[in-house]
């Protein structure tokens, strides 16, 4: 029977099949990483607004892109096409020119800060001070990663998420430049390939994410492949460019 749970400190979970059927499932707590941590680990994330009291969610269906059914639109393609050619002839420091780049957790706290802009589709952000502060925490900590784009020095899109075990979990995504955003997913997307991790969850079904190959999960499949992916390893998160292959280049120290 579905009922609303409020937490305390010491409160665990509950089932997420107990969630109401909105998705909504309990109140309260706090955005510690032991909190975060079994949150996700459970099929569990935070979704709020400011002010408000922090709300748990676990809907069904569960909105999930696996990497080999990534679509890519033709301009699109032409646009990968062409950074992949930028790639072949750059210069053996990354760091300058011009050419649009997709880089590695090299700035988490400015990528949640764009995804947290006003945008005309919403009217306001759950991306709160206190939602950045507790994932920035994670950041440090080695979950939460960053996947960006650049023009030179200017941060033009991205997206941030969670890792753990062998899935990946995307929170939200801004675009300052035509495809920013979905440049970073697709780098994203060969990167996991690469590494083992076949599924990001996506949590809440949107059009934009279904046109690129997010398709709706049923709760119960979702949990159960949480359960078999968590036991898996992490890719090697590090800092640096991606790569169109999925591998990473760490970043190249600019000279004095």
């Amino acid at each position: 029977m579905s009922s609303l749970v409020w937490l305390d400190a010491y409160t665990p979970f509950p089932d997420p099949n107990g969630a109401l059927p909105d998705g909504l499932l309990a109140v309260g707590g706090d955005l510690s990483l032991a909190r975060l941590t079994a949150a996700y680990a459970h099929g569990i994330f935070p979704w709020f607004n400011e002010g408000d009291p922090i709300l748990w969610w676990s809907p069904d269906p569960r909105m999930v892109l696996e990497g080999q059914a990534l679509k890519v639109s033709r301009s699109l393609g032409k646009k990968l096409r062409q950074l992949q050619q930028a790639e072949a002839h750059a210069a053996a420091d990354t760091s300058s020119g011009s050419t649009l780049q997709i880089r590695l957790n090299t700035a988490f706290a400015a990528v949640m800060q764009g995804c947290a802009e006003p945008r005309s589709t919403q009217a306001g952000t759950w991306i709160s001070p206190a939602i950045q502060a507790a994932y920035t925490a994670w950041h440090l900590a080695g979950r939460a990663h960053s996947v960006e784009a650049w023009q030179g020095e200017r941060l033009v899109g991205g997206l941030y998420g969670v890792s753990l075990g062998g899935i990946f979990f995307g929170e939200s995504m801004f675009s300052r430049a035509s495809d920013a955003s979905k440049l970073a997913l697709v780098y994203l997307v060969r990167y996991l390939l690469r590494h083992g991790v076949s599924h990001i969850d996506c949590q809440q079904q949107t059009g934009h994410l279904a046109r690129m190959g997010a398709a709706p999960m049923p709760r119960h499949d979702f949990l159960a492949l949480l359960a078999d992916r968590l036991s898996r390893s992490a890719p090697p998160w590090g800092t640096g460019r991606l790569l169109s292959d999925g591998r990473l280049a760490p970043s190249l120290p600019k000279p004095p």
